[in-house]
């Protein structure tokens, strides 16, 4: 056997924070050996099928003033609009009719007895249009347990809320220091989600200003600790109309942000092999076949944008995001042919859930017979 890659087959990952660090550090063989690594474990757990969640983007109406998010509450420069029930399900649809298994229902953060009622119809006018039903996830930050339990028994399978950051100091930072942007809700919220038996999701930002490696590998062992079922991570991208812009020259490079993302990808995979790993549009943000090297270390979903085109320049978290101005035939087209060109095939009409939520619960169902038959 080549020396290398027995190399690689014995190369293992632990929660240790130094050594996390020295991986996120790494470059050289060092870095191509992790790289490699964890695309054989992805190969070997997930195979190499990519698939597809037709990401909708229904409202840019947001009630939160993050540093970060060129959508924020406080931003006039937005131009806000909402989409109505018939074209966000119209949309859901055309990710059906094209082999999409799941779409994501995505905007920004509403907190109302009227947008609970709005996206509980929503959700079953998409099942109802949709034979086999298609996947639906729901990215729609903070809400209540009666509303997520709504959501979910209207027929919602997945829920991504992104913590960005485990650290809660580095957390304050990032927000206004009000009842609305605390630490302590994010992660009650998250709870909240895997108590009510979704698929989980979260995700941090990297390159973050302040942040550091040990903030970086402390995320991965948050995540690994909560047992997430899904991650959606990716390179911080500043945007002028926010007030963290005013620390850009705590920037590490858009490069390094981009090199950083790819082994926190990496690590990820190693340490929780069989969740699902979206390659985020940021990274196509700084380089153009981002995402597909990041499916190539470790990530197996992508999210292609079908929010109708007219509305997709006002949904700009960040500068510079791709894609804002193709149709979603276009865009599709071109992903198929990228997927292809790496060795990879799409899922057509699987809704690809998550490997790890579906152990954890024949794990779960297991413990609960043997606990009732010790009590018979």
């Amino acid at each position: 056997m080549d020396k290398k890659i027995e190399q690689t087959q014995k190369l293992t990952i632990s929660t240790d924070v130094d050594e996390l660090v020295g991986w996120l550090s790494s470059t050289g063989d060092r870095q191509t050996a992790l790289f490699e690594r964890a695309r054989e474990v992805k190969l070997n757990r997930i195979g190499n099928v990519v698939h597809f969640r037709g990401l909708i983007e229904f409202s840019n109406l947001c009630r939160k003033n993050c540093f970060y998010c060129g959508i924020r509450k406080d931003n006039k420069q937005v131009s806000r609009y909402s989409l109505s029930e018939e074209e966000i399900v119209t949309a859901a649809r055309y990710a059906f009719d094209n082999g999409f298994g799941s779409v994501v229902l995505q905007s920004g953060e509403i907190t109302s007895q009227e947008f609970t009622d709005f996206i509980e119809r929503v959700i079953k006018k998409i099942r109802q249009s949709t034979s086999p039903e298609i996947g639906i996830t729901l990215s729609l930050g903070e809400q209540s347990e009666e509303t997520y339990l709504r959501w979910r028994e209207a027929g919602a399978q997945r829920y991504l809320l992104r913590i960005e950051t485990s650290n809660p100091k580095l957390y304050k930072l990032l927000h206004p220091d009000d009842s609305l942007h605390r630490f302590e809700t994010r992660l009650n919220c998250l709870y909240l989600l895997k108590k009510l038996n979704y698929q989980v999701g979260t995700g941090v930002m990297i390159g973050l200003p302040f942040q550091t490696l040990e903030d970086l590998a402390n995320d991965l062992i948050f995540m690994y600790r909560f047992d997430i079922d899904m991650c959606g991570m990716g390179p911080y991208i500043e945007h002028a109309q926010t007030p963290l812009y005013n620390f850009n020259s705590e920037l590490m490079s858009l490069q390094q942000r981009f090199d950083l993302s790819l082994k926190m990808i990496a690590l990820l995979r190693l340490l929780m092999p069989d969740i699902n790993i979206a390659a985020t549009t940021a990274l196509q943000a700084i380089d153009p076949i981002g995402r597909e090297k990041a499916i190539r270390v470790g990530a197996n979903i992508i999210m292609p944008n079908i929010t109708p085109a007219k509305y997709r320049e006002h949904y700009l978290l960040y500068e510079n995001k791709p894609c804002i101005d193709e149709n979603a035939d276009d865009c599709l087209s071109c992903l198929e042919a990228r997927i292809a060109m790496i060795d990879h095939r799409i899922g057509k009409n699987e809704r690809g859930d998550s490997l790890h939520y579906q152990n954890r619960n024949k794990k779960n169902q297991v413990y609960g017979s043997y606990l009732s038959g010790q009590n018979q």
